[in-house]
């Protein structure tokens, strides 16, 4: 039992060092791009594939999908940003965000207290704010990378744990790895928070390919929470903007579960003697992107949809007792 709890405490640390370092590396690139990226969103979004590729962009440097949809909500509340150039930087996150998967599944946690101990020098000492800034983003990487290696190397026990294996098998049932990603996501605010997780299971070989992918695909719908919360107060064409992000979650993931079984099976074909962290990682980059593929033809269509349902138009009054033309 001191084991269990000694595991417990040690993926506690590892995650909360992992959500720190995503936290404040989001905060700190903000900071450190000024209004840039808001410029970039503006001035980058005159068509959806525009908007597409300035999503990956700046979700891939930002590292959080969720900022970069937040951020997008906040611009179309101001007016600054259409709810069709919205639709593209969603779509675009969508597959920045994968991007922080490729890297985790590198083997490169063990050399983490490098960029920690750069980064920590030069965010101390230097006297430019510039600078420092620059070194607080490359000690985040570090942290986020030691707060993987402390999961992964907490977890070892665990594979000679009769009922955590058990547990772990129960995932590969698609609806069930599907539900725990997005509930894991729901509680920790962070699907690269869940999917880091999986593959660090992976590589210690708690977890199969398909109970990976499942739980990949939960953790889609519990990021769209936050996004959600976002739209509180704001008006009705960022409401349509968060909905969409629920809506194109959702359709995606449904998509996924109908055809789960040969979308393993294209996995294995196409990554071969790829490790199954690898193979986690690629599942949620074309998972992604494909879903993007397949929504582009449906925008407009999908605008005019929730354009209906959502309406910004106020209705007219009608004065009692005026005759009708």
């Amino acid at each position: 039992m001191g084991n269990i709890w000694e595991i417990v405490l040690m993926v506690l640390g590892g995650l909360g060092l992992f959500l720190f370092a995503i936290h404040n590396l989001s905060d700190t690139l903000k900071e450190l791009l000024g209004d840039k990226a808001k410029k970039w969103l503006g001035y980058f979004t005159k068509n959806v594939f525009t908007a597409i590729l300035t999503g990956v962009v700046i979700t891939t440097i930002l590292d959080s999908s969720s900022a970069v949809i937040i951020m997008t909500i906040v611009l179309v509340n101001s007016g600054a940003l259409s709810f069709r150039q919205s639709m593209g930087i969603v779509m675009g996150a969508n597959i920045g965000t994968t991007f922080s998967s490729q890297l985790i599944a590198l083997d490169i946690g063990q050399y983490s207290p490098i960029p920690i101990f750069l980064g920590l020098v030069f965010s101390l000492f230097s006297k430019s704010e510039k600078i420092s800034r620059t070194a607080k983003v490359v000690l985040y990487f570090g942290i986020l990378f030691f707060g993987l290696y402390t999961m992964e190397r907490a977890v070892e026990p665990l594979r000679d744990h009769p009922g955590f294996l058990s547990w772990m098998e129960r995932l590969e049932n698609p609806w069930r790895g599907t539900a725990a990603g997005a509930l894991v996501t729901l509680v920790i605010q962070s699907s690269s928070a869940t999917v880091g997780m999986v593959i660090t299971l992976a590589k210690k070989g708690l977890i199969n390919l398909g109970g990976g992918i499942a739980v990949m695909l939960g953790s889609e719908l519990g990021t769209c929470s936050d996004t959600l919360l976002a739209t509180i107060r704001s008006d009705k064409q960022a409401v349509k903007t968060g909905v969409f992000h629920l809506f194109f979650n959702i359709s995606s993931i449904a998509l996924g579960l109908l055809i789960f079984p040969l979308y393993i099976q294209f996995i294995e074909l196409i990554s071969a003697s790829a490790s199954i962290e690898q193979k986690i990682a690629n599942a949620h980059m074309i998972f992604n992107a494909a879903g993007v593929l397949l929504f582009i033809p449906f925008v407009p269509l999908i605008e005019k949809l929730l354009n209906k349902l959502i309406s910004t138009k106020k209705p007219s009054l009608k004065v009692v007792g005026q005759s009708e033309t």
